[in-house]
């Protein structure tokens, strides 16, 4: 059984321009289920942050690149002129 909270809210006119935009884009019956989809998209990289997709192959490419090694500080230093 799910259990639904009902809230109470003030927002500003704006907020509530763009919760009527997300309705009519999603089809959805009320404002509620547009402060869903919002709450849900927002949350799913706050809660449970994933790797995107994006990110891995960028991850991949990095892996494949050229490194130069250095045993020691002072390597590293000589070889970037710092």
């Amino acid at each position: 059984m799910i259990y639904m909270v009902q809230a109470m809210i003030n927002i500003p006119e704006n907020v509530n321009h763009i919760l009527n935009i997300i309705k009519a884009r999603h089809k959805l019956k009320d404002k509620s289920e547009a402060i869903s989809v919002v709450v849900e998209k927002f949350g799913e990289n706050l809660l449970e942050p994933g790797i995107r997709p994006e990110y891995l192959e960028k991850l991949k490419k990095i892996r494949k690149g050229k490194y130069l090694k250095f045993n020691s500080i002072d390597e590293l230093r000589k070889a970037t002129g710092g």
